[in-house]
This record gives C-alpha cells, structure tokens and sequence, in this order.
C-alpha cells in the first residue's frame, strides 16, 4: 500500500463505515486513477471532496434530505445580511470625528474597519458579476479579511471595530460560505442590493450619534435591527416552507442561530448580566454570552439530525456514490 493511498483511506473515515465497506476500494481507486505520478499526498480538492462527500453521505444516512436545500437557505440570508451590514458600516468608517474631540482615527476613515467593508462590498459585486467558481472565493476573502482586523489593529496600533461587531460579521460569513453557486440572475445581484441599501440607509439617517464609533446607541441597534429581521425572515419562510411538507427552512433558522445570537450579543448579554437596558452589558457578560451562543447554538443541529436518524425508516437505501470528474 502506498503512502498516497493509506492517506486516502484516512481522509475516507468521513464516510459511515457500513458504506466504506461497500463502496470504499471503489472510491479510493477512482482517486488514485486520477492522482497525478509520484503524487505522495491528496490534493486539497481531493481532501475537500471527500470530507464534504462524506458529511453528505452521512447526514443522507439520518434522512435529512432536506439539510443541504436548508444550508443553501441559509447561507442566501447570512450573505444579504453581511452585505447589508458591511454598506452600514461603510457610511459610518465615512463619518469620523472632527479634529479635537481626542478620537482615533485612519487617516479619513474610523478605522482599519474600511478594508474589510469594502471587501464585503466587492464580494457582493462578485455575486453578481464574476462565474459560480469565483463567487464562494469572494466571500471567502471577504472574511479573511474580517478574521485579520485582530492582529492587523495589534501589531499596527491603530484602530479597528469592537469585536462585537466583527464576531457576528465572521459568523455570517461562515454561514454565507455555504451559498449555491448556481443562483439564477435575479438572486444573484440580491446581495449587491443588499449592500446598496445598507449604504443608502446609513447615509441618509439623520441620527448625530451614527458617526465616530461603532459603540454609540446607533451603532449597538443596527446589529439588533440585523437580528430581528433575519430571525423574521427565517421563521416566515421556515414555516411557509413548512405548510408544504418542506423542512428546509426548519433546518436554515437551526444554523442561522449561531449568526442570529451573535447579532443579538447586547440584549442576550444584558440579560446574563441583569444590568437595565439603558446601560451597556460588561464585557465578561459580553464574551460569557459569546461563547454560550457559539456552543450551544451548533450543538443543536447534531441533536435535531440525531431525532430525523430516529425518525428515518432504516430501509430507505441512500443516493449512490458519483465519481470525482
């Protein structure tokens, strides 16, 4: 057995092990016929197609055939809602303090925060403009570039946006990452409508406190606006789905929990810290509430495809296995 083909095997364990027994010498010898010479390690494509080819294998073991329609959901509305936020924030980047008032800024900006706005933007623009293949590498930049404000801002000394709005912009994008590639024409320039009207929202507010930072009561109720809009659009469609017979909504309200309570992180926190309203919530509140949401939040789709599993007649024989083109 050679090195190239035990790795592969490894990365086969993605799959239940009553259909490695079955189909697993078909798969592994597919790849390797396709492996180039001398190769000793699977390409990331390869690796990625059998994880992902497993996980599917996997979820369709439990009945949950309308999983994947509900991540595509999902991953539509994490998309227009990260668009919209990221046009939000450009406007406010726009908008720093007058010479004097002793706030840092980024030369015209508010902050590091410009880059990855205008990331968000472009990747909304990549929706609609650039082919299916290139559309998932745009938000995957644009989150990127959200993940490396952190330690740009740490090792430049120079502002960035507070975590709790760059927590939730991660999270979405991670949801939004699942987003189809085959969108008709129309749903693919939602997400640049989107950032339009985020950018035409915050450009006409009349509120002085949307400037300067992104902690001022505007700032705070743009997040929690965010989250009730996505919550409401995911519960109308999950249960006009549903009078259908369709669960697909069910399934993209449960991964859109995690974005949802990261959106909501003040009022959730608030609640934790049992301080009123009118105050801001402490930033252990603020991390505690973090990392509760970001635990329990995921752990319950595992339990809901462990109920469909149940659920599942055991004789109902799964999709056959396509090979890698």
């Amino acid at each position: 057995m050679t090195d190239l083909e035990r790795r592969y095997l490894r990365l086969l364990r993605a799959y239940p092990a009553e259909y490695r027994r079955s189909r697993g010498a078909e798969i592994v010898g597919t790849y390797l016929d396709l492996a180039a010479p001398n190769r000793r390690w699977p390409s990331l494509a390869d690796a990625a197609d059998l994880l992902g080819g497993g996980l599917r294998q996997r979820v369709r073991a439990t009945g949950a055939t309308d999983l994947m329609p509900g991540v595509r959901l999902a991953a539509a509305v994490a998309l227009l809602t990260a668009t919209a936020l990221a046009g939000v924030w450009v406007v406010l980047e726009l908008r720093p303090a007058p010479p004097g008032f002793g706030e840092p800024s980024v030369g015209p900006f508010v902050s590091l925060g410009m880059v990855t706005w205008v990331g968000w933007l472009l990747a909304a623009a990549a929706q609609a403009l650039t082919p299916g293949r290139w559309r998932r590498r745009a938000v995957a930049v644009a989150l990127l570039l959200t993940v490396a404000l952190v330690p740009a801002a740490a090792l430049t000394g120079l502002p960035r946006p507070p975590l709790f709005v760059l927590v939730p912009q991660v999270g979405l994008g991670l949801v939004a990452l699942g987003a189809s590639r085959e969108w008709s024409g129309w749903l693919r320039v939602t997400p640049l409508v989107a950032a339009v009207t985020g950018l035409a929202f915050a450009a006409t507010s009349s509120s002085s406190s949307f400037a300067w930072s992104y902690r001022a009561p505007s700032g705070v109720l743009t997040l929690q606006s965010a989250a009730m809009v996505v919550l409401a659009v995911a519960v109308l469609f999950g249960a006009g789905l549903a009078l259908r017979g369709d669960l697909r909504g069910g399934w993209a309200l449960l991964i859109l929990l995690t974005p949802l309570g990261l959106l909501a992180l003040h009022p959730l926190a608030e609640a934790l810290d049992g301080v009123p309203s009118a105050f801001l919530p402490s930033w252990r509140a603020l991390a505690a509430t973090a990392v509760l949401v970001v635990l329990v939040s995921p752990a319950l789709l595992p339990v809901a495809l462990a109920v469909r599993a149940r659920l599942a007649s055991p004789s109902k024989p799964g999709p056959t296995w396509n090979a890698p083109r």
